[in-house]
């Protein structure tokens, strides 16, 4: 089977400042009207109609959903969306956090989660590969991308919080380019999935705070959010 992976920019929308220009995120405060004539080109410009785009309600925890296409709206409070059938694109909205694409292209079934700090730390991607295994994917299969995100040389945060996420993601805690604690939530996230025996990993290492092509919430606020999107190709 073949898996597509799609990551936005935001560039080319309707959106207007702060949120030019192709803002997909409806929770940031910015017009309606405009996202949805965002996510209605987003749809078109996939060669997808607008309803098989899978939207979820990201509330920064560990919950991963299973969707089939038949769901009314977004799924409620899930950071993970996983699915086994073909075209439907699973979307994660971010804009610092990092998005996950995960696809076992032999058994058929992608996810698409949203691996900020928070559900970085309690374990989203692994609550994810759980329910890919639930539908018949294996990690010796399983190919992974790391999205854009914020850096680990932009990312300080306090060290208490550096050590406490560094004991539940190992290999994330690192040093800004100011030299004070941080986080490189790629780097403890690529160790996770390598430790789950994920057979590829791929990381795109674009900085949401280094590249204004990006929307970044910790350069910029209020702001919009980018996409990244997986599906299996019918």
């Amino acid at each position: 089977m073949r898996i597509r992976r799609v990551v936005t920019t935001r560039a080319g929308g309707a959106s207007k400042p702060p949120y030019d220009s192709f803002n997909l995120g409806l929770h940031v405060g910015d017009d309606p009207a405009a996202v949805a004539a965002n996510r209605a080109r987003l749809a078109s410009e996939l060669g997808l109609r607008e309803d098989r785009l899978a939207w979820m309600e990201q509330v920064h925890g560990r919950t991963a959903t299973i969707v089939d296409g038949t769901e009314q709206g977004p799924a409620e409070a899930t950071d993970a969306l996983v699915t086994a059938t073909p075209g439907l694109a699973l979307v994660v909205l971010v804009a610092d956090c990092v998005p996950v694409l995960l696809a076992d292209p032999e058994a058929g079934v992608v996810a698409a989660v949203h691996a900020g700090r928070v559900g970085a730390r309690v374990g989203v991607v692994p609550a994810a590969l759980a329910a890919m295994r639930s539908l018949g994917a294996e990690p010796g299969r399983t190919e992974a991308l790391l999205g854009p995100s914020v850096c680990g040389e932009c990312y300080e945060v306090p060290a208490a919080m550096a050590d406490d996420v560094e004991k539940h993601l190992p290999g994330s805690k690192c040093r800004s380019r100011r030299g004070t604690p941080a986080l490189d939530l790629r780097a403890g996230l690529w160790r996770q999935l390598a430790d789950a025996g994920i057979g590829k990993i791929g990381v795109d290492p674009r900085c949401t705070v280094e590249d204004d092509t990006l929307f970044s919430h910790r350069r910029d606020q209020p702001t919009g959010r980018i996409a990244a999107l997986t599906w299996i190709e019918e």
